[in-house]
């Protein structure tokens, strides 16, 4: 059977792209073909794409980034959040109310603001994927995380029911969440956060960020027609459902 993996008429959004799994999976769709483009607090060069500096947690820098892609793409066929943000791996009740409201701005309320301002244009092009990353803690819990955890969770009712809402459209809106990744962000855990997490692994390691890119390619193209409101688990066995 033909690979569908093809993305060359798509442009694609990835927020969040400047590092980790965002940057990977930049790279992933652009090696498809598609035309893409980076929102991020800390813009990168990055060959053959565009990046914007976008705070996702302010709507109208948000309304802004998306009218110049519309202005030089007319189009956003694929959105891919991949905004993760800590906030300390710490005791719950050590994290001050605005750490906390951090967290939720960008790991929910800007994933849900972002998804929110861009779904028309999908709707009005006829086609979609849109792909949000969650993590393993918002479908296990996981202590000294305790409000990412919820974060992550809200990602994933967002994407069942959002994707109720539109699954008799050719628009498919899926959730990936990532257990332990190797990335700056897990890193700057220490080294026996990391530990802790390498030895819970099945196959005693880290994934890469490309390993996630490459299950996010797949949910961003045509041969995933099939699969809506799911969450894809990318944790080398930890996951227990």
């Amino acid at each position: 059977m033909e690979s569908q993996l093809h993305t060359e008429t798509r442009t694609a959004v990835v927020v969040g792209g400047a590092g980790g799994i965002g940057r990977a999976v930049a790279h992933r769709l652009q090696s498809t073909g598609a035309r893409v483009w980076i929102w991020d607090l800390s813009p990168i060069e990055l060959p053959g794409v565009t990046t914007l500096a976008v705070d996702v947690t302010r709507p109208e820098r948000v309304e802004a980034a998306l009218a110049e892609v519309l202005s030089r793409d007319a189009r956003v066929d694929i959105l891919v959040n991949t905004v993760g943000h800590l906030g300390g791996h710490v005791p719950f009740w050590e994290l001050d109310a605005a750490g906390a409201r951090r967290v939720v701005e960008l790991n929910l309320l800007g994933v849900i603001d972002v998804t929110r301002q861009v779904l028309p244009h999908m709707r009005r092009g006829g086609w979609g994927r849109v792909v949000l990353m969650g993590s393993l803690a918002g479908k296990e819990g996981l202590p000294n995380l305790a409000v990412y955890s919820a974060a992550s969770a809200g990602v994933i009712a967002f994407t069942k029911a959002l994707g109720k809402e539109l699954a008799d459209t050719p628009i498919r809106v899926n959730c990936v969440t990532p257990g332990p990744i190797d990335t700056e962000m897990i890193r700057g855990l220490g080294p026996a956060v990391v530990d802790q997490m390498v030895s819970k692994s099945p196959m005693h390691r880290l994934g890469s960020p490309e390993e996630v890119a490459e299950l996010v390619a797949w949910v961003c193209s045509d041969a995933c027609s099939f699969s809506t409101g799911a969450v894809f688990d990318i944790s080398g066995g930890r996951a227990g459902y």
